[in-house]
This record gives structure tokens, sequence and C-alpha cells, in this order.
């Protein structure tokens, strides 16, 4: 009879098999060695989540923008004026992939980037995250006939000032060609700490 230990280390092996698969045509069907199996490889992907999150933060820099930095040089930016700052390293990581989402989630960039980070940061740096959008309004949105402070309508939640603050002092002051802004290579080491911790939840449903 093979341990708990055994089974483990043959799940991890079949795991490292590039051609292995299970046979179930339906969740319904599945049995639990075919579950460990698609476990461990979830969780093997997982470990090269870090990775290509830095990849997708690239990317934004592809597309013009229209203000005189890139939409990554602008995150590198916010970055880095949070290190500078000295910020702990999880804000300073949320700082640098506040705006990830733009390219896939335009409309809705913050709430994207909030759940990236989400499973490995606090409550108040997601929630930071994902409201950042409304906040950063109070800056330009009057510019563009609409309601800057539509940021009140969170203004009794206790992470008001901290959202404000980040706002203020990182995101719409992050724009400056001339500014000694740190290279991505900086903060790398940063975001693979960040996501190589066990997550808070795997299942857990919203904050």
């Amino acid at each position: 009879m093979k341990s708990t230990t055994d089974t483990t280390n043959d799940t991890e092996c079949q795991a490292n098999d590039p051609t292995r698969q299970v046979g179930f045509r339906a969740m319904a069907d599945g049995t639990p060695e075919e579950f460990a199996l698609i476990d461990a490889l979830e969780l093997r992907r997982a470990r090269g989540t870090a990775d290509r999150v830095l990849t997708a933060l690239r990317g934004i820099a592809e597309d013009p923008t229209g203000y005189r930095v890139d939409r990554l040089t602008h995150s590198l930016q916010s970055a880095t004026l949070a290190a500078r700052n000295g910020e702990d390293e999880d804000y300073v990581v949320c700082a640098l992939l506040h705006d990830i989402g733009d390219d896939l989630a335009p409309h809705n960039h913050g709430a994207f980037a909030a759940e990236i980070v989400k499973p490995f940061v606090t409550r108040e740096l997601w929630w930071m995250v994902r409201h950042h959008g409304t906040f950063q309004g109070y800056w330009f949105w009057h510019h563009l006939g609409l309601d800057r402070h539509t940021r009140d309508k969170h203004r009794d939640h206790p992470c008001f000032d901290m959202t404000a603050r980040f706002c203020e002092l990182y995101d719409q002051c992050a724009f400056d060609a001339d500014y000694d802004t740190l290279p991505l290579s900086e903060f790398e080491p940063m975001v693979q700490r960040v996501f190589d911790r066990t997550p808070w939840s795997l299942w857990e449903g919203e904050r």
C-alpha cells in the first residue's frame, strides 16, 4: 500500500510530464487521483505567476497615450516615487501594477489590477488598487465635464484617505518625462517575492 508521500510524489512526477492528461470529459466523472494531477498542474502553473505579470506589465508600454510618458513608464514612476518615499514593498508593488489592466480592461482597469494582487496583499491595498481610478478622477474629470468629486461616495470608507493619498503622491504626478524613474529590473525581485507567497485564500469569495 502506498503512503500519502508516495502518492504525492507520483502525482508530481506525472505533472512534470507535459503529455499527461486525465481521462474524464466532465468533472462529475473525475477521480481523486485525476483531480490530484489537475491540482499539481495548477500549482505548478501558479509558480510562474510573477513572470507572467511582469510580461503583461511590459506590454502596456506599447500603446500611445498622449502623455509625455508611456503607460509602463508611468507605472514605474509611480512605484519609484512610492519606494523613495519609504512605502513598504507590498505598497510599491501595488503602485507598480495599479494600471496593468489598461490593456485588457480599459473600462475597469482598477478592478482588474486589484484581482491580480488580491490573494497576496492586505485588504486595504486591494481596496486602494480597486478604487484608484475613481480617486484619480479628482485630478482631471472636471476638465471632461465629469464630476471630480465622485470619489466622495466612498468618503466614509476606512481606506478613503489612503487611496486619496496614493493618487495625489504617486499617481497623478507620475507623468514626468524628466524624472529619474527606476527601471523595471529594480522592482522585479519585489514582484517575485510578493507573488511567491502562499495566497491568503484560494477559494474565498469577495473580501
